[in-house]
């Protein structure tokens, strides 16, 4: 498992790509344009954040809602009056085995289900928080539509050297950028 698996983890490009991102956003961009950028960063790491946290707290507390209510189930199972033995057309009579020791919550299980819970608390509500984060990193950068367009076409001249240097790592044999 990557650790791009969860939003809270991703960290962006590799350092090839970082450079010429770089490059590309000091000589392409105006200054309102990078502040533009950096805030809708800001807003999308704040909202994965948040998310995370909150995906992380809700996983946590259904975790506690299920070990509740299956050890109150095995508390129920325990103390209901079961039959013991089974008696035949026959006239024969068999004994029940008692379920009751395998029935009942182990550490392992409530650490499995607090593990399983957390995980999936924090990776839903990261991807929620990473939904949301970019919903509104746009809207930052759609506020002023000159900026966006400069933006566009900075992001459009990136992605063109990014595939002219994957096509030159093709040809001459080299690794490539990692994506």
């Amino acid at each position: 498992m990557s650790s791009d698996s969860l939003a809270v983890l991703r960290k962006g490009l590799g350092p090839q790509l970082g450079a010429l991102a770089e490059e590309h956003f000091k000589h392409d961009l105006e200054q309102s344009d990078r502040d533009a950028l950096q805030s809708a960063a800001s807003k999308l790491s704040t909202h994965t954040t948040i998310g995370s946290a909150l995906g992380l707290g809700l996983g946590l507390f259904f975790a506690i809602r299920v070990r509740q209510n299956r050890a109150a189930m095995f508390n129920a199972f325990r103390t209901a009056e079961r039959p013991t033995h089974i008696q035949f057309a026959g006239g024969r009579t068999e004994p029940l085995p008692d379920l009751t020791p395998f029935l009942k919550p182990t550490t392992l299980g409530d650490v499995a289900t607090y593990l399983l819970f957390s995980a999936g608390g924090l990776f839903f509500g990261g991807e929620l928080g990473l939904l949301s984060g970019s919903t509104f990193a746009n809207r930052t950068i759609s506020q002023d539509p000159e900026s966006r367009k400069r933006i566009e076409t900075a992001f459009r001249r990136f992605r063109a050297d990014v595939l002219r240097e994957e096509a030159e790592a093709l040809e001459t044999g080299r690794t490539s950028m990692a994506l």
